[in-house]
C-alpha cells in the first residue's frame, strides 16, 4: 500500500466521525445543518469521483511522472524539507489558479459546478466533488512537473491541500480572528459558496488565503448579509449523472444553437452564465432569484431510512472497489464501476420522491441478488462460500420487499406517513 492509500485509508474513518460530530453539535444548538437526500447526493458524488479516480491515476499521474522524466529543469530531492514545504505552497498557489479558472471559464465550471450545487453547507458538501475535473485540471500542476518536484512529493502535498479543506465546509465554526487573514477558514470559504451578489467568485485559496489578498478576489463574511448556497442555475435533481453533466449539457445546446462559429466555441471559454445575444433572444432563461424555493422534495420517514440503509450499503461495496481495484481484471473492475454509479442514480431517483423511482431501485435490487445468485461470487470474488451467497441474496431481496410495502403504504410522495424534506 503506497502512501497516498495508507494517508486516504486513515482519513475516511475521521470524515465521517467529523460528520458525526457536526450532526451532534448542530442537534445541540438547535440546528438543522443536514438533510437526508441532500447529504445523500453529496457522498454519492464524492463515491462517483473516486471512482473514476481509479480510472484518471493512471492517466494524469502518468503524464507528470513522463514531464518530471523528460521536462524537468532540476533534480529537487525527496529527501529535503524545503522541497516539500515549497511544494506544499506552490501546489497551493497553482491551485488558487485552478480554482480560480473554474469559476471563470465555462468548460472548467463545467466540472466544478458539482462542488457547489448543494443548498446545504456542511462537511458533506466537502465530499461533493465532480467526476470531470481530472479533464483538464492536471494542466495548472505541470508548472511543478517542469521545475522538477518529484511524483511522489506532488501526490502528497496534493493530499495535504484537498484534505485541509474538509474542515473549512462548516456553518458552526465562527470568526478565527488572525486566522481568517491567513488561511482558508470556514467563514471565508462560506463567502465562496454563497450565491450573494456579495459573495459572487470570490475566495479561491485552498490552505492560504494570502493568495486572494494578493490577486485581489478576497471578501469577507458579513454578519448582515448571510451566504446562501447552491448556484445561480439550481441543480434541482439528486441524480448524479445529471449532476456532473448538467452545464456540459447546457453548454452543448447553446453551441449547437449559436449562429456564429465565434459564439459556438466562446460559449466554453467566456465565464459561467454567458450567451451569444442570439441564443438568449430564442431560448431565454428565468432570472435568478436568490429567493427561490429550494430542492427538498418530500419524503415519508420510511423512505428515507431506507434510502439511508441502502447508501451504507453502497459505500460498504464503494470501499471494497477501490480496495480491489488493483486487482481486478478490466472488465470486472469496468463492470464493477458502472453497477455502482447506477446504483446511485437509481438510488437518487429514489429519494426525488417519484414513482419511476421505485421501479429503478427495484431493478437495482434484482440485479444486486442476480450476481451472486448466477455467479456464486460478487465483482472480483469468483467464489464464495455458500452462507455468504444467501446472505447476498438476501439483503436484496428483503430491501425489495421492504421498498414494496412502503410503496403500498405510502404511495407517491407523501402517502400515510408524515413527509419530512428530503
Amino acid at each position: 500500500m503506497n502512501m497516498q492509500e495508507i494517508i486516504i485509508t486513515w482519513a475516511t474513518p475521521v470524515f465521517f466521525a467529523l460528520i458525526a460530530l457536526e450532526l451532534l453539535v448542530a442537534k445541540m444548538r438547535g440546528r438543522r445543518v443536514y438533510h437526508g437526500s441532500d447529504a445523500i447526493n453529496s457522498l454519492g458524488l464524492g463515491v462517483i469521483s473516486q471512482i473514476v479516480a481509479v480510472f484518471s491515476k493512471l492517466l494524469t499521474l502518468g503524464i507528470y511522472a513522463w514531464c518530471v522524466q523528460h521536462l524537468a529543469l532540476f533534480a529537487l530531492p525527496a529527501s529535503s524539507v524545503w522541497v516539500w514545504v515549497s511544494a506544499l505552497l506552490l501546489y497551493d498557489f497553482c491551485y488558487y489558479w485552478l480554482h480560480r479558472a473554474g469559476h471563470e471559464v465555462n468548460i472548467l465550471w463545467a466540472a466544478h459546478v458539482v462542488h457547489h450545487q448543494s443548498e446545504d453547507y456542511n462537511l458533506s458538501t466537502a465530499l461533493r466533488q465532480t467526476g470531470s475535473g481530472v479533464l483538464l485540471g492536471w494542466l495548472f500542476y505541470l508548472p511543478m512537473a517542469v521545475i522538477g518536484y518529484p511524483l511522489e512529493v506532488f501526490v502528497v502535498v496534493a493530499l495535504i491541500d484537498l484534505l485541509y479543506q474538509f474542515w473549512v465546509h462548516t456553518e458552526l465554526v465562527g470568526r478565527l480572528g488572525w486566522f481568517d487573514r491567513v488561511f482558508c477558514s470556514p467563514s471565508n470559504h462560506r463567502a465562496h459558496h454563497a450565491v450573494n451578489d456579495r459573495y459572487l467568485d470570490r475566495n479561491y485559496g485552498g490552505i492560504l488565503i494570502v493568495w486572494d489578498r494578493l490577486f485581489g478576489s478576497f471578501i469577507e463574511e458579513d454578519d448582515t448579509d448571510p451566504p446562501i448556497y447552491g448556484t445561480r442555475s439550481p441543480l434541482r435533481s439528486w441524480n448524479p449523472l445529471w449532476a456532473n453533466a448538467e452545464v456540459y449539457w447546457a453548454t452543448a445546446k447553446d453551441a449547437w444553437h449559436a449562429r456564429r462559429w465565434r459564439d459556438k466555441l466562446l460559449v466554453w471559454l467566456k465565464p459561467p452564465g454567458w450567451r451569444p445575444v442570439d441564443v438568449a433572444e430564442r431560448f431565454p432563461k428565468p432570472a435568478f432569484d436568490i429567493q427561490r424555493e429550494r430542492f427538498l422534495p418530500p419524503l415519508t420517514r420510511g423512505y428515507m431510512i431506507y434510502s439511508l440503509v441502502q447508501f451504507a450499503l453502497l459505500l460498504g461495496m464503494a470501499v471494497q472497489f477501490l480496495d480491489l481495484a488493483k486487482r481486478l481484471p478490466a472488465a470486472s473492475l469496468i463492470g464493477y464501476a458502472v453497477f455502482l454509479v447506477l446504483s446511485l442514480a437509481a438510488l437518487g431517483a429514489l429519494t426525488e420522491g417519484r414513482r419511476a423511482g421505485v421501479a429503478l431501485e427495484l431493478t437495482r435490487l434484482l440485479a444486486t441478488a442476480a450476481v451472486p445468485l448466477l455467479t456464486g461470487g460478487w465483482f472480483g470474488v469468483p467464489q464464495l462460500p455458500a452462507a455468504f451467497v444467501a446472505t447476498l441474496v438476501a439483503v436484496p431481496a428483503i430491501s425489495a420487499l421492504v421498498l414494496a410495502w412502503l410503496a403500498l403504504s405510502a404511495p407517491g410522495r407523501a402517502g400515510s406517513e408524515k413527509p419530512i424534506p428530503g
